[in-house]
């Protein structure tokens, strides 16, 4: 099981001062606690409800990576999940790629098909139809392992037309960042997984049955489209407290997970800054598993 770490709120105290430290600091006990990634959320607002209030403070995400990727040596780096809506495909393949480069080869792409309509209308972001936000999705997905295998040559497809989508530098990692689909939609997500994806992100808070249920959903869109299911990462993003009883708790529902295929941990802790948390899990809960 390999473990990761997402950072979903920036408001620490004698923030923004405060952030840039703070975020290398946790950034690093991550590292040295045994995480094998670090997420943050494509987001310009926080979310509400849920998180915070939308005013709270919430970094761009790749700027954020790129900052993270300064300060640790090995931890894969990567978005949780990449909006389709907030940039066209050539900026974020560059984006990708740019992290990537400087990071040494850790960068994933996690991407989908977005959903905080708010926010985009908010900030003046296009916001069409979920149907209209997949199809564009699936185009990004096509653009993205088109320029990574190197062909150049120009896309053009119902929303995005690209006429020399040159992108050097390349990549360090091969044949390219791993691509994680996040979402559990079974007509679409899933399928778009099976297609095009090296990872899939599953939802820990529907529970192990859920998950089981997710997972054939996916095995099925791979058996019709003759993809090797074994080739998929299987991933679950869900919060831990590590208060009180927490550790143990977590131990035992990441072994649930384990039990069913799931090879990728992924979880946040509401107290994050406090750093204790981070490495309680490296000690108690990684060292279980």
């Amino acid at each position: 099981m390999k473990f990761g770490l997402q950072i979903n709120r920036f408001d620490w105290a004698g923030a923004p001062i405060t952030i840039g430290p703070k975020f290398a600091e946790i950034a690093r006990t991550a590292e040295v606690a045994g995480f094998d990634s670090l997420w943050v959320m494509d987001h310009y607002y926080q979310i509400e409800p849920g998180l915070g209030s939308k005013e709270d403070p919430m970094l761009e995400a790749y700027s954020a990576l790129n900052f993270a990727a300064a300060v640790t040596e090995r931890v894969r780096l990567g978005v949780m999940v990449t909006g389709v809506v907030y940039r066209h495909p050539g900026f974020l393949i560059k984006q990708v790629s740019t992290l990537d480069v400087l990071s040494g080869g850790r960068a994933n792409l996690g991407i989908g098909a977005a959903w905080y309509w708010q926010e985009a209308q908010g900030l003046g972001f296009p916001f069409p139809s979920t149907g209209e936000r997949f199809e564009q999705l699936e185009e990004v997905l096509q653009i993205a392992k088109q320029v990574w295998a190197g062909d150049f040559s120009s896309y053009e497809g119902k929303h995005f037309k690209l006429e020399a989508p040159i992108n050097s530098p390349q990549p360090i990692t091969k044949p390219h960042p791993p691509i994680l689909i996040g979402g559990e939609g079974e007509k679409k997500t899933l399928r778009l997984v099976a297609q095009y994806g090296d990872a899939c992100n599953l939802f820990a808070r529907n529970g192990v049955e859920g998950a089981i249920k997710k997972l054939e959903v996916l095995r099925n869109h791979c058996e019709t489209l003759g993809r090797d299911y074994e080739e998929i990462e299987k991933t679950v993003l869900g919060p831990f407290d590590l208060s009180s009883n927490g550790a143990s708790e977590a131990v035992d529902q990441i072994g649930q997970f384990a039990e069913i295929g799931i090879q990728h941990y992924i979880t946040s802790f509401p107290n994050v800054s406090e750093i204790e948390p981070i490495e309680r899990f490296g000690s108690e809960v990684r060292a279980q598993i």
